[in-house]
């Protein structure tokens, strides 16, 4: 089990990062990135206390800590600037606060967050076509949310993905104890949308081979 979307009480979760992990650890996570709520104000004091978090904890855990951010909010004119200042930070997971149908996200976020080159376009709400081809093309995960509001356009999400190629994420989107998803709620996430158990497998596969890739 890989979850590449948590917040911990850096931005508004409930847990210290030794917390978190130990949580996910003894649900059987073989990986966890938080990734914080974020912008111009906070990014540089939130990823370098998880870089340090995940480089103490991750000696004693089976499970790795990711460091990670959410650009929350974020102007669509300021996220090619701000993915760019999170990556030199040392953020290995780029998540976008997508266009979700129960916030007043700035129209044209999901496009800028495509075109800036995050990592993951979370809940991303009634996307586009052309948006997820973008997705595809990159090589930039959609997320399927198991967050209460924000999974409400998951089959939306699911169906145009499947449509173009796009890669999808199952993500818990956690802020507390009791939002992590089990191996079998991930799967329901998936399944309820729409996706296929031979779709969740390759899902999961995505999900493993990116975790690989920067964690190598």
């Amino acid at each position: 089990m890989i979850d590449l979307h948590t917040h911990s009480f850096f931005s508004d979760g409930e847990l210290v990062p030794a917390e978190h992990l130990r949580r996910v650890e003894v649900l059987g996570y073989k990986a966890i990135a938080i990734t914080d709520h974020a912008d111009s104000s906070n990014m540089d004091f939130i990823i370098p206390r998880i870089i340090q978090a995940a480089k103490d904890l991750n000696k004693h855990s089976q499970t790795k800590l990711i460091p990670g951010i959410e650009l929350t909010h974020v102007p669509p004119g300021l996220f090619a600037e701000l993915t760019a200042k999170a990556r030199n930070l040392g953020a290995l997971v780029v998540v976008a606060h997508g266009e979700t149908v129960v916030e007043p996200v700035a129209p044209g976020t999901n496009l800028a967050a495509l075109q800036a080159g995050v990592d993951i376009l979370a809940h991303p709400g009634f996307i586009t076509r052309e948006e997820a081809q973008m997705a595809a093309d990159k090589g930039i995960f959609l997320e399927l949310s198991g967050r209460k509001g924000h999974s409400l356009t998951n089959g939306h999400v699911a169906k145009i993905a499947e449509e173009t190629g796009a890669k999808l994420a199952v993500n818990a989107d956690a802020h507390g104890p009791g939002d992590f998803l089990t191996d079998d709620m991930a799967e329901t996430v998936a399944l309820g949308a729409g996706v296929s158990r031979e779709g969740y497998k390759k899902i999961r596969d995505d999900m493993n081979e990116f975790v690989a890739k920067i964690l190598a």
